[in-house]
């Protein structure tokens, strides 16, 4: 009867082993953005595996966007942008971790300045990316300086496209929303910086991870440990960037190590406490934080 119990004791041990082995890993997906390096170093460290956890790394925002909404993940990184497109279709869709805000990264350049483009009455023309957070820092710069958007003239291209852009025309007003490093072809061109992001919180752009109040609640103890290995991850960046930089220098496209220290300057990290002033400007962008980790 004793060796029965045992048997049967070893077997129950090796079924609830084999169930726990066999589980489903939650899967979150990713773009090799400066701000998401935290997740692959993480990744790389086998951090993330110990906990079940798979991370993909995607080539853009919308493409990690749509991915997910086809269901090919449980949570996603992405801007403010994603989550305006996406919570109309998904209600319950939320931000449960933030890693950083734009710092300088994402410029708007001009052929005029502001106060030009405020006391004209000329159409201007936009060249942005539409499907992006460009749309976006677009639509703050122009209600915060008062520009009636009925003057936009909204020109979808791709950044390689408007980094083409010459100023041969200085008669005709032109706003160019573009980001690092698009912005030095753009300068030898003949547009300034009129704003950007580094210290301005006027436009406002953050990066954070994306889920549904379910996938939340259902498996909120492993999110948890995915906030304290990102925690970890920027401890690690903070004590050796060039370990860290070896670490996840697969994933940066040819970045080399003076560059990536040099993007490390065009964002701010908010995973840990967020300041008033931050926390307000979130309010008024209707970014949800009742449900941050």
């Amino acid at each position: 009867m004793k060796y029965t119990f045992s048997l049967f004791l070893s077997l129950l041990i090796f079924l609830g082993a084999c169930s726990s082995s066999s589980q489903d890993p939650l899967k979150i997906s990713a773009t090799t953005w400066i701000g998401y390096t935290p997740l692959f170093y993480a990744k790389e460290k086998g951090w993330l595996e110990r906990i079940n956890v798979k991370l993909t790394n995607v080539v853009s925002l919308s493409e990690n966007m749509y991915l997910y909404k086809a269901g090919n993940s449980d949570a996603y990184c992405g801007t403010q942008y994603e989550h305006s497109v996406l919570k109309d279709t998904i209600p319950s869709l939320i931000p449960i971790m933030l890693f950083d805000r734009s710092n300088g990264g994402d410029i708007i350049m001009s052929n005029h300045t502001i106060e030009a483009l405020q006391n004209s009455s000329k159409k201007i023309d936009a060249y942005l990316e539409m499907d992006s957070v460009n749309f976006i820092m677009l639509e703050d710069f122009i209600h915060s300086h008062h520009i009636d958007e009925k003057r936009i003239n909204y020109i979808d291209r791709d950044q390689i496209d408007i980094s083409t852009l010459k100023n041969t025309q200085p008669e005709k007003q032109i706003l160019i929303i573009t980001y690092i490093p698009y912005d030095n072809a753009l300068r030898k061109n003949g547009f300034q910086e009129i704003l950007s992001t580094k210290n301005n919180l006027e436009l406002l752009i953050i990066d954070a991870l994306f889920t549904t109040k379910e996938n939340l609640n259902a498996h909120k103890k492993q999110y948890l440990q995915v906030k304290k290995l990102v925690d970890d991850a920027l401890i690690a960046l903070a004590k050796d960037p060039k370990e860290f930089y070896t670490t996840i220098k697969p994933y940066m496209s040819g970045l080399s190590y003076d560059e990536f220290l040099s993007s490390l300057n065009d964002i701010e990290w908010i995973n840990s406490a967020i300041d008033e002033p931050l926390m307000k400007r979130m309010q008024t962008a209707s970014f949800p934080t009742k449900d941050l980790l």
